[in-house]
């Protein structure tokens, strides 16, 4: 026995001790093959799965690494059965090998003829394979690349891809570093994408992902197609690029509700690719509009599936995509390893705040008692009616207020999921409402005015989740999200940790109901903050009450 902080049990759960000296060290291990479970305060729960191992494996860790790891940080020996299915289940990633043959075109080969002889024999997969050509190797139709990987990923004997890329039509883009320059990490993420061709890189909101797309376009020196969330993410885009590289606002167009332009570089919403006409993808067909050599998927972990589709015959392009956090809510992740591929790059959160570029930020829980008459209301409302009733009652309204009142000159957003409530805490902080029937004109004035410090309270919906540059904002107000979202939770966070010119913290509050569906949510939607060390600091309602504060003026 050693006085180590991790746990590890045979049912592949580990835990981690959160105060013990090395706990930090620790964490940044495992990541790379635990996903985080649960995140009370004092010990997290980690748990060790196959998608996880593989991730691991496709970025170059080995088992010996994994296994190092484990037995390193462990209080109590590591069971020995746990240790032997590592090595076995990260074993079976690369058995099967996607390659170009130079006669036969796209093939699987296989290091372990055992395996080959069981996944020919699969219903879905037989029909995607062609001539076998000795032994260890067969045919695949190449349109079927992609469904192929999704396919091998589920039966647990996920290929490696050395069928490498077409370089796409060529179009010169350069890094034009005059006043400015790629961070380190940045120009590292970079490479490894490129090293690897196809993957996901993660970094914090904030962090400058969309440099790492650019720098990926001028190793590309080709078209490329840019996926974002909306509009104003896509206009974001397009600035920086412009201001980044060598490329034109004529090289850049935009494909939304708006425009239609399609050119060298190519900017679209995924709500108009996955907009249906007649009960078609009508817009899909921008993916074959012109030779892509580079595929951008800004904010990945929301691919939507018809993307995925689409994405499945895409196999022969670079593809990368962007996120600050891989956790998708419908279980997806797979398909993002597959389709998109493995994770090239990731940093801690708190590694990149250490080096002053993220600002710091304090993340407290503020629990209203809900009235005799609320909690009535929510103890008999349908249970499908229950989530919306308790994040949404006014007796978060003067504690927002309240809140608001701590930090009298500090930019601030106030969030939610529900447009009644917005509505309704717009009206009480003689603040303007964003969501997302607001027009985008309309919008980016809002924005911009914020930017400038002549809003200093903005109300904005889930619309403002994603992929705004808001640098100036030091203060949320989360009043309520999208169920247990993780991922939601770290956006939303995201929108503060632009660094202050002055090395202000930032302050994210979650105003929850006690004693009701909102704070079993609100539990699970930090799992994923927790894992990067963010702590939260539970505080009651009537903490921020007190005495009387002064007025909020918009």
């Amino acid at each position: 026995m050693t006085d180590g902080p991790l746990i590890v049990q045979s049912d592949k759960t580990v835990l981690l001790e959160v105060d013990h000296p090395s706990a930090d060290d620790a964490r940044i291990a495992i990541a790379p093959f635990a996903e985080l479970e649960r995140a009370p305060e004092h010990v997290h729960t980690y748990r060790i799965t196959p998608l996880a191992l593989w991730n691991a494996r496709a970025a170059g860790h080995d088992a010996e690494q994994v296994v190092d790891a484990l037995t390193r940080f462990a209080r109590y020996p590591v069971p020995q059965p746990l240790l032997i299915d590592i090595v076995d289940t990260m074993g079976r990633f690369g058995r099967l090998q996607l390659q170009n043959h130079p006669a036969h075109g796209l093939t699987m080969s296989t290091t372990d003829r055992a395996v080959l002889e069981e996944v020919l024999r699969h219903k879905k997969i037989a029909p995607m394979l062609g001539a076998r050509i000795d032994d260890d190797t067969v045919v695949v139709h190449p349109s079927e690349r992609g469904r192929l990987k999704q396919i091998l990923l589920k039966v647990g004997w996920p290929a490696e891809d050395h069928a490498g890329y077409v370089d796409g039509e060529a179009h010169p883009i350069a890094l034009e570093e005059n006043d400015w320059e790629l961070r380190d990490y940045q120009r590292r993420a970079a490479d490894s994408f490129w090293a690897g061709g196809s993957g996901v890189v993660v970094l914090p909101c904030g962090a400058g992902k969309t440099l790492v797309g650019a720098a990926a376009m001028a190793r590309a020196q080709a078209t490329t197609l840019i996926l974002v969330t909306n509009t104003v993410a896509g206009r974001q885009w397009k600035r920086e690029l412009i201001a980044r590289t060598s490329l034109t606002e004529e090289e850049i167009g935009e494909y939304s509700g708006e425009r239609k332009e399609i050119r060298p570089v190519t900017i679209a919403t995924y709500q108009v690719m996955t907009r249906k006409s007649k009960g078609e993808y009508r817009h899909l067909d921008l993916f074959d509009s012109r030779d892509w050599g580079l595929v951008v998927y800004d904010e990945v972990h929301l691919l939507p599936a018809p993307v995925f589709r689409m994405t499945a015959d895409l196999q022969s392009r670079r593809r990368l995509g962007l996120t600050a956090t891989l956790v998708r809510e419908d279980g997806r992740e797979g398909d993002v390893f597959s389709l998109i591929g493995p994770k090239r790059y990731d940093v801690p959160w708190r590694d990149i705040e250490a080096q002053g570029w993220i600002a710091p930020a304090e993340c407290v829980e503020v629990r209203v008692t809900l009235t005799d008459s609320e909690r009535l209301q929510y103890a008999t409302a349908e249970p499908e009616e229950r989530y919306r009733l308790c994040s949404t009652v006014e007796t978060k309204t003067p504690v927002v207020r309240s809140i608001l009142a701590r930090h009298p000159d500090e930019p601030t957003l106030v969030i939610g999921a529900y447009l009644d409530q917005l509505e309704e805490l717009g009206e009480a902080l003689d603040a303007p409402v964003i969501q997302g029937s607001t027009r985008n004109a309309e919008r980016e004035r809002l924005f911009d005015e914020f930017r400038r410090g002549e809003l200093r309270v903005l109300v904005v919906s889930k619309v403002a989740n994603f992929s705004i540059d808001l640098p100036e904002a030091t203060v949320a107000v989360q009043v309520s999200g999208t169920f247990g979202s993780r991922q939601e939770e770290a956006q939303r966070l995201g929108r503060l940790l632009r660094p202050k010119e002055d090395g202000r913290q930032a302050h994210f509050y979650s105003v929850v109901s006690r004693d009701t569906l909102d704070t079993d949510y609100a539990a699970h939607r930090q799992r994923f903050l927790a894992e990067q060390g963010y702590a939260y600091t539970i505080r009651d309602a009537d903490d921020f009450l007190g005495p009387a504060l002064p007025e909020i003026t918009g």
